[in-house]
């Protein structure tokens, strides 16, 4: 292991902590830690140190920093987030529920970087908690349901501007080039190695699919160039997402492959900003019947690595285009996002050529539910044995789960 500190030219206020924290890791892919150092006040940073597995240049890992650190960070409207809600509920993360007692009990079991595998209850959580949002899309939004494949094709993340906005978190699937002497040599290498080896990339053909950053591209995709079918539109989707998230990834937070309940709004100006505005409402007051501890707050998304990066996060902040409802997951009050309230105005319209009736450029917005972050905190905060759940939740089990805990009680 190896250390290094990385002095900056000058001090970053502290208010823009969080911002440089989400980003250190994207700065090089040698950095396996790093911890903030403080001003003798504690009022901003003044250098980052960083770990490594191997010796690295120095230098160039500092370029790296305060390259970031001056196009991504400094730029921003350093401000507090703006709450908009908070949750009356006394109930809090407990102690006896963390994620190392989840893979004791195996209701969690780790398989690699950023990839858990959910056992019971946690997945019979994620299954209920899907269907109580799924009923109200279909309920009370008058939502119609889609299954769609599981890649994407390249060209809808590049006209949605994903390519330019997030390359961090892109995560392609490729193929081998169909040709009889590419598979030859690929097998012979396979033997001789007994793995695919780092250089694969060369032998693949052209990259037309990516794994879905999230589910409401695939939505944009089927209605680009046409008009929707009426005034208006709501449509709902459950599916695996990917991205890649290097070491931030965490219990089952930020990890590289998970499950999103997502709702797209496509029509009028005004239908769009109501049904996303509404819908927070509606989500907020689900969280209530559930009596979940957390708060709603106005967000902002990890633009990187493009020239108006920071611009694009202080726009969005001020003109609130992004809400996150934040729950609870550790008794000394750490919360995680579990959904997203964002208004797209006509951005998506415009970029996929989606109208309405009367011809004019649709706008969107979109609502998503991380489900596994979303079933994590209810065990944060209620334990896993279902019989502790909320009545609301529980009636959304299975038969088997409830007889699983009424056996588990008469134990």
């Amino acid at each position: 292991m190896y250390r290094y500190q990385l002095a900056l030219d000058e001090p970053l206020s502290g208010a823009h902590i969080d911002e440089l924290r989400r980003r250190v890791y994207f700065v090089s892919e040698s950095i396996t830690g790093f911890e903030l150092k403080m001003s003798d006040d504690g009022a901003a940073v003044v250098a980052v140190g960083v770990e490594t597995a191997s010796e690295a240049d120095v230098e160039e890992l500092g370029r790296k920093l305060k390259a970031v650190i001056a196009t991504e960070v400094r730029p921003q409207l350093a401000s507090p987030p703006k709450v908009l809600w908070r949750s009356s509920s006394s109930r809090r993360a407990r102690e006896d529920t963390s994620f190392e007692a989840m893979r004791a009990d195996g209701v969690v079991h780790e398989v690699g970087p950023g990839q858990v595998a959910l056992g019971h209850p946690a997945l019979t959580a994620v299954d209920a908690l899907d269907r109580l949002v799924r009923d109200i899309v279909l309920d009370e939004f008058g939502g119609v349901e889609y299954r769609y494949p599981t890649t994407l094709p390249v060209s809808a993340l590049h006209r949605s501007g994903y390519l330019s906005s997030f390359p961090q978190h892109l995560m392609f699937a490729a193929r081998l080039q169909g040709e009889v002497d590419t598979y030859q040599q690929f097998i012979g290498d396979t033997q001789r190695h007994g793995t695919i080896g780092e250089h694969i990339l060369h032998r693949c053909g052209p990259v037309e699919r990516v794994l879905p950053p999230t589910m409401c591209y695939h939505t944009f995709n089927q209605w680009a160039g046409t008009a929707i079918p009426g005034e208006a539109m709501v449509v709902t989707a459950r599916g695996g997402s990917f991205r890649h998230e290097s070491r931030y990834h965490a219990t089952l937070e930020r990890l590289s492959d998970f499950t999103i309940r997502e709702i797209v709004f496509m029509g009028p100006t005004d239908f769009v900003r109501q049904s996303r505005e509404r819908f927070r409402r509606r989500a907020v007051a689900l969280i209530e019947e559930l009596d979940l501890f957390g708060r709603c707050e106005v967000a902002s998304d990890p633009f990187f690595a493009g020239a108006d990066g920071a611009a694009r996060v202080s726009s969005q902040r001020l003109l609130e285009l992004k809400h996150e409802l934040h729950l609870e997951i550790e008794p000394d009050g750490d919360t995680i996002a579990v959904a997203s309230f964002n208004l797209h105005e006509r951005h998506f319209g415009e970029a996929f050529d989606i109208r309405g009736q009367d011809g004019e450029i649709v706008c969107s917005a979109c609502v998503g539910f991380g489900l596994e972050r979303l079933a994590y905190a209810v065990l944060r905060q209620y334990g896993w044995d279902v019989a502790d759940w909320p009545a609301l939740l529980r009636d959304q089990c299975p038969p088997f789960v409830h007889q699983l805990s009424a056996s588990k009680e008469s134990r």
